[in-house]
């Protein structure tokens, strides 16, 4: 068997130095990417953040507008609410006095009618209602 050559096998040091570099150059190159989109989604998580922050805090100011608004219609219908309600006292109030002062005048006409129709009912013989009388005969 013939000796074995050692340099057979074996690349010489320029070739392997090469072949690394190459390698090196594109493991860093990748490196540099994934250390950009790092950057960049961090950069793109930050700027989501502050808008997300910020519509929060926009929403947070609008509902307390919405808030004041109704606490203020609320006051404002509770307010009515008592106003009208105090008109509607007053005029009832306004409405029985006048019917106090007008029921003596009703019961007395009320009474002269009753009268009236009493008597009319006696001239023509019949039976006032509520009288256990019979009518008197008519020749």
């Amino acid at each position: 068997m013939p000796p074995k050559n050692k340099e057979k096998g074996k690349k010489s040091g320029a070739q392997k130095k090469k072949k690394n570099w190459g390698a090196d150059v594109v493991a860093e190159s990748r490196h540099r990417l994934v250390v950009l989109e790092k950057e960049l989604l961090r950069d793109h998580l930050e700027a989501c953040q502050r808008e997300a922050a910020a519509a929060r805090e926009e929403a947070e100011q609008a509902l307390g507008e919405r808030d004041q608004a109704l606490a203020q219609l609320r006051a404002h219908m509770a307010d009515m609410e008592a106003k009208y309600e105090e008109i509607l006292h007053d005029s009832l109030d306004r409405l029985l006095a006048k019917l106090r002062a007008i029921k003596q005048q009703w019961d007395g006409a009320a009474l002269r009618l009753h009268a009236r129709h009493k008597e009319q009912q006696r001239q023509f013989g019949l039976t006032p209602p509520g009288s256990l009388r019979p009518p008197a005969p008519s020749l």
